[in-house]
């Protein structure tokens, strides 16, 4: 892209994870439903049914208005956007317009390479969602039950100038909202959706380009590949000497490749006004004060007290505050036990984190709990069990629900730390070796790492393995080299 930069600006519609649509009673959840059956007169439009806004959609909103640093607006109004789609009931969609829940803000996004962007947000505001709308067999069918889940849209200012930054920024945001629990940001079940607003122009150019807008990106890796495409379009455009035309353009996910939809519309289409069926949202200073004080610690915060408090290195700190389950998690065998916060660390990082993909599940519903971690970490550093058994137990304990001195027992898992016994297996293991042996004692000492892991496979790994590498190399350096040949 050399002699030429991207400006971008994403509009973030975030699913909030309430139990009940924005304003009306049905659920919001209805991924498993038949088409048209989480319905009543409010979400589908019908004449004289009258709206009753979500408290909990309130909350959330403020929530997230919190975290991102935003000016909250103690007084909001909804408003009515009028447009013309078959999966907008109404003929309008329920948003706010000139006076949101929240305006300005920032999120601060942390590139690979080390540098950060802050990302300014211009405007959080709630608004209801659309039905869906498929082609099927000539017919075109609308399904209802989305119609009325309840939305935050965030939108950003023209920080961001790169795909790689709009995915990073989309990968902060989406931690973010699962961290303080507002949604579960699944862009796949479309829980987070993303326009994409991409500009170009030649460098040093005082006013960015003319902007298309890319719709209908449901995933972060799709966002990615959407903004290079479109980045690269508009250069070609530009070098061909035509202008940019103001375009709205459909990301198709399948054919990985943008379609041009219409000409952008602009906001005086929309024909804004306050709907009369809504009064005004009102937040208290009760009321803000209590969200405020129920606000978790931000992921951003953690990780910088996991390395002031617990002397963590920064990746390990980085990791553990991937997301909220897993950090509270690591905190908690942490209380549960003494190990030092490296230890329980190392044993996270290794152990847990391995179920959590292995079970495709998060660290809330493993069945290995803290409490059995911090036993298992216990028994290994007062040599109780090795190194090795106390992995195996993770998964001992993870798939029987045991508790691990209780397996301990059950299996005779305790280390094996009698001299003669595992002075035995070695002599045997280095006779049955005789090439391995005669190699280590002509200089390749790397070798007794593998008759070690002879030693721990004979014995289940039940050995103490400091004491089995001491016999093992007294035993290998008593025997002289072999000089024939």
């Amino acid at each position: 892209m050399s002699g030429y930069i991207a400006t971008i600006g994403l509009e973030t519609h975030i699913q909030l994870n309430t139990k009940t649509k924005a304003f009306c009673a049905c659920r919001a959840d209805s991924r498993n439903d038949p088409p048209n059956s989480n319905i009543c007169p409010i979400c589908t439009g019908q004449p004289g049914a009258l709206p009753s806004p979500n408290a909990e959609m309130v909350r959330k909103a403020v929530r997230l208005c919190l975290a991102v640093h935003a000016d909250i607006n103690k007084i909001s109004y909804f408003d009515r956007k009028n447009y013309l789609y078959a999966d907008m009931p109404n003929g309008y969609q329920v948003t706010q317009n000139d006076r949101p829940i929240g305006a300005g803000g920032f999120l601060d996004v942390e590139m690979e390479e080390g540098r950060t962007v802050r990302v300014h947000i211009d405007n959080l505001h709630m608004e209801e969602d659309a039905g869906k709308t498929k082609n099927e067999n000539g017919f075109r069918l609308i399904d209802l039950n989305r119609s009325g889940v309840p939305l935050v849209e965030m939108v950003t200012r023209p920080d961001l100038h790169s795909a790689e930054e709009a995915a990073a920024y989309l990968v902060q945001l989406r931690r973010l909202i699962r961290w303080i629990d507002v949604s579960e940001g699944n862009m796949e079940m479309a829980q987070l959706r993303c326009d994409v607003n991409v500009s170009v122009a030649p460098e040093g150019t005082a006013h960015p380009g003319r902007k298309c807008e890319i719709k209908n990106i449901n995933s972060i890796d799709a966002v990615r590949k959407a903004i290079g495409f479109e980045i690269e379009r508009q250069i070609r455009e530009l070098e061909a000497g035509r202008s940019i035309e103001q375009w709205t353009i459909e990301w198709d996910n399948d054919a990985k490749e943008l379609r041009k939809m219409r000409s952008k519309e602009n906001n005086v289409d929309y024909r804004f006004f306050r709907d009369p069926n809504l009064m005004p949202v009102v937040i208290s200073e009760e009321m803000l004060e209590a969200i405020r004080n129920d606000m978790p610690e931000l992921p951003w915060e953690r990780r910088k007290r996991f390395m002031n408090e617990y002397g963590l290195p920064a990746y390990d700190a980085a990791l553990l505050t991937a997301d909220r389950e897993t950090s509270d998690y690591f905190e908690e065998t942490l209380k549960a036990g003494k190990a030092n916060p490296k230890q329980v660390s190392n044993w996270m990082m290794n152990e847990i984190l391995r179920l959590m993909n292995d079970n495709g599940t998060c660290a809330q519903k493993l069945t290995i709990r803290p409490k059995g971690l911090a036993e298992i970490i216990a028994l290994v550093e007062s040599e109780t069990v090795s190194p090795a058994v106390g992995k195996q137990l993770v998964d001992m304990v993870q798939s029987s629900g045991k508790k691990p001195a209780e397996l301990v027992r059950e299996q005779n898992l305790a280390m094996l730390n009698d001299d003669g016994k595992i002075r035995g297996i070695c002599q045997r293991i280095i006779d049955e070796h005789p090439k391995e042996a005669e190699t280590y004692r002509t200089g390749k000492e790397t070798l007794i790492g593998w008759f070690t892991g002879q030693v721990m496979r004979e014995t289940k790994g039940k050995a103490d393995a400091k004491l089995t590498g001491q016999i093992l190399k007294e035993l290998l350096n008593a025997q002289p080299v072999n000089e024939k040949g």
